[in-house]
């Protein structure tokens, strides 16, 4: 009789996961992708940091499960490290090749640093998982110790020194990012969606620095959004080390609240981005609002929208008073109504004036910001109010004190939009797959998460392998974006896509696949993969 072997285990002590094993067989499809288009040492230094990723990845999840984490840290997924670790490595390559292609030299280097960037604070978060697990994995540190040193060695010899020290910037302020917000705000994020935020906040904020020391020249919308996304999360970490020592909850505490972000905004950031645009702040945006008669139409209409989200929060709400159980949860469909607002808003806006949605996406976002620390804070008058009307919307992901899927959906639809080297776009053709690379945000979770959620949870029967996602949802969804693919095709005429449909569709594949696996939030990381397959 043949003796049967059991499953392969890693150093961790538990068994693989099926769900797991193929979220990472799908991001190494991505790296590999990436890989063979790009070919250099840099995207070599990305395959070596994704099967370091791979390896520690089970690391963290065993410090998950045990309860050894440095940190609290959402529980119902597992750690995400390695599909959030390629995500700027990623961007960076498809940066640096688009921008090389164009001819731009200043934005070749600065995708190099952003993946150097990434790479190193991914290194870093490795680092620390390692540093911690007990027993000390040999195995897995000499893996990382080699793949860390492959990567260091090339960026040594690929980067100036005014470049290594830009990274190192970035990657201490990701150390004490860490150690702040992590504190403040117990189980909001897993370990891959925290590398993602803070490192991406970090190079933020790190580069609004940068600017002003400099007065460097530069594009004011662009700016504009870097003294936006630092203003708001510095507000929040005044705020959050201030009501330590004192009651938000009360009058007082509500008025100093108003009167504090007033002082900041008119004191801190309005003339932080005057100094940064040489303009008046005010003068400038409404200038750039009004500018055009299409302007007015696109912030009519999107008012319009915003009055029928607030409504359709309203009437759930309503709805939920007037049935017994005060515990119901709005369904899949009606979560998903959002989902098909925000379409409607974004496409408009893509077709008819980036620009503008480009401001107005980052006006949208430090509205959001603004009301989520007005409801974690329990702000008078409205802070109550907002606990109430939002906790009908909430999900498994909501584990922590802040409420962050609606500003994750956000910032999936806005991020095509606002990482899209624009130098290296207007000398490039646009033709291709890259003339989607705006609708990367629409495609991946307008369309694609809205129709597999919708389509799964009601007509699906055959389930993902260790997952509750099921093949029709996914085969849906890969429909719903080639359909909405060939509508693009047809209503905007700037984009031309030469040829270029295999590739489409097996981008729009992998993130379905991807979505289908994936414990992370998927309204974040789904358009970020799409968008760096489609800048490929």
């Amino acid at each position: 009789m043949t003796r049967q072997c059991p499953p392969p285990v890693p150093e961790t002590g538990f068994p693989l996961s099926g769900s797991v094993l193929a979220e990472a067989a799908v991001v190494f499809a991505v790296v590999l992708s990436i890989h063979a288009v790009v070919w250099d040492r840099y995207s070599w230094c990305a395959v070596a940091l994704a099967v370091q990723a791979f390896y520690v990845q089970y690391k963290w999840d065993r410090l998950l499960q045990q309860g050894n984490a440095v940190f609290q840290f959402r529980m119902s997924a597992n750690s995400g490290l390695l599909p959030a670790s390629m995500v700027m490595p990623l961007f960076g390559l498809v940066m640096k090749e688009r921008c090389q292609t164009a001819g731009n030299p200043y934005f070749e280097r600065f995708g190099i640093v952003v993946a150097a960037t990434g790479m190193a604070v991914a290194l870093f978060s490795s680092v620390l998982a390692l540093g911690i697990t007990r027993p000390v994995p040999t195995n897995t540190c000499a893996i990382s110790g080699l793949a860390g040193g492959i990567i260091i060695y090339i960026m040594k010899h690929s980067l100036s020194v005014g470049e290594v020290i830009e990274v190192l910037e970035v990657l201490l302020i990701f150390v004490y990012l860490n150690m702040i917000l992590l504190y403040l705000l117990p189980r909001c994020f897993t370990p891959g969606e925290a590398l993602l935020v803070l490192g991406a906040i970090s190079f933020v904020l790190n580069q609004l620095i940068k600017r002003s020391l400099t007065e460097s020249q530069g594009d004011p919308v662009d700016f504009f959004l870097l003294v936006v996304v630092v203003g708001m999360v510095l507000m929040g970490v005044f705020f959050s080390t201030l009501f330590v020592f004192m009651d938000s909850g009360t009058w007082a505490s509500s008025i100093f609240f108003h009167l504090m972000t007033c002082v900041l905004g008119l004191g801190v950031v309005l003339p932080w981005l005057h100094w940064l645009i040489r303009k008046n702040p005010l003068l400038w945006l409404l200038q750039f609002l009004f500018y055009t008669e299409t302007r007015i139409y696109l912030l009519a209409y999107w008012s319009l929208l915003a009055t029928m989200a607030c409504l359709v929060v309203l009437y759930q709400n309503a709805k939920r008073s007037s049935s017994e159980s005060k515990k119901h949860r709005a369904p899949t469909i009606t979560r998903k109504y959002f989902h098909f607002i925000v379409v409607a808003t974004y496409v408009p806006g893509i077709v008819f004036d980036r620009p503008l949605l480009y401001v107005a996406a980052t006006i949208c976002l430090a509205v959001f910001i603004f009301l989520e620390y007005v409801r974690y804070f329990r702000i008078k008058p409205l802070g109550h109010t907002l606990r109430s009307l939002l906790s009908l919307f909430l999900d498994e992901r909501d584990s922590g004190p802040l409420i962050l899927t609606h500003i994750y959906l956000l910032l999936g639809m806005s991020l095509p939009i606002w990482l899209i080297p624009r130098p290296c776009a207007q000398k490039d053709s646009l033709g291709g797959a890259r003339a989607l690379v705006p609708y990367a945000g629409v495609l991946a979770v307008g369309v694609g998460d809205t129709v597999a959620s919708i389509f799964g949870s009601t007509m699906g029967e055959i389930r993902w392998p260790g997952t509750k996602k099921t093949f029709e949802g996914t085969m849906t969804s890969i429909f719903a974006q080639i359909i909405s693919v060939a509508l693009i095709l047809i209503f905007d005429s700037g984009v031309d896509l030469n040829y270029s449909y295999a590739w489409i569709l097996g981008s729009i594949s992998a993130v379905s696949l991807l979505e289908a696996y994936t414990t992370q939030i998927d309204n974040l990381l789904l358009p970020l993969y799409l968008l760096i397959l489609l800048m490929a």
